[in-house]
């Protein structure tokens, strides 16, 4: 029940700064709220395991990836990302960090860990999430709605799918030694509840992509968020921790909620880049 009305509470804000094209703003206050989360999270594990992540380093690495996401600018070629400004960021991130951690001064044993984590924090959170406020910013409103509304219906319905029937009819398990709630009844219950909603996305608003590229497309979405969510639940297990917070009620933390979305976040942004081309939507 805490899940549904957390989910009932932060689905209408979703919603419309997905559909509403003057609410762009919110999308992005949204997903920069949660990329903040998610990166002090990831640095709160790191630090269980007596890991000394740089914060300011992190920070402003992040800060200077998520402009750059912003600000993918539309052309001939929809929305393109300005890559070597990313590089030139990841360049500094990394230096900083190491320089970070060699101010910082003995024990020198955690140098590699601490500033990896650093970086890593970053890399994880920012660099995969950050697609997605390039998708919102830099296409088009009408193809910026329908590839966001696919992108949260294909997974946020695929995670329901594997969590209702895992409960209900799990038996065999997925990863004992990661996940051991994880089912594979759950996997397929998962994927096929985001196939579904893929049928459903096509039929309801997302006519321009064809079902022979919406179900391969939402097949691989939902691997890849299972692959995610196992990935940040080894994180979780190899820091001693059952979530990374507790501010979501039902849902854990952040990272909790981003597990999925952060894999998936490039494939929508480059599948849309690359098959839909020239072919602007108009508002």
């Amino acid at each position: 029940m805490s899940r549904i009305v957390t989910a009932a509470i932060a689905l209408p804000f979703l919603i419309a700064s997905i559909l509403v094209s003057w609410l762009q703003p919110l999308f992005v206050v949204l997903a920069g709220a949660a990329m903040v989360l998610g990166l002090f999270e990831f640095y709160v594990l790191a630090k269980r395991k007596d890991m000394t992540p740089d914060p300011a380093a992190g920070y402003l690495g992040a800060a200077a990836l998520f402009t750059i996401f912003y600000f993918a600018t539309p052309d001939e070629s929809l929305a393109r990302l300005d890559v070597q400004s990313i590089v030139l960021v990841l360049i500094i991130l990394t230096i900083g960090a190491l320089v970070a951690a060699m101010i910082r001064g003995a024990p020198f044993e955690k140098m590699i860990a601490s500033s990896g984590a650093t970086v890593l924090g970053v890399l994880y959170v920012v660099l995969l999430g950050g697609h997605l406020v390039a998708v919102r910013t830099g296409f088009e409103q009408k193809l910026s709605a329908h590839l966001l509304s696919f992108f949260f219906l294909v997974l946020m319905g695929s995670d329901t799918g594997a969590y209702y029937v895992g409960r209900a009819i799990g038996k065999h398990k997925l990863a004992s030694t990661i996940s051991p709630g994880k089912t594979w009844e759950g996997v397929f219950g998962g994927i096929a509840a985001g196939l579904a909603f893929a049928v459903i996305a096509h039929f309801w608003f997302f006519r321009e992509l064809p079902l022979k590229w919406t179900l391969p497309l939402a097949a691989v979405m939902t691997l890849l968020g299972i692959l995610g969510d196992l990935t940040e639940s080894a994180l979780k297990r190899g820091a001693g921790a059952k979530d990374t917070a507790k501010i979501l009620p039902g849902h854990g933390g952040a990272l909790d909620r981003l597990d999925s979305l952060l894999f998936n976040a490039p494939l929508i942004y480059y599948f849309a880049h690359f098959y839909f081309g020239t072919r602007l939507f108009t508002q």
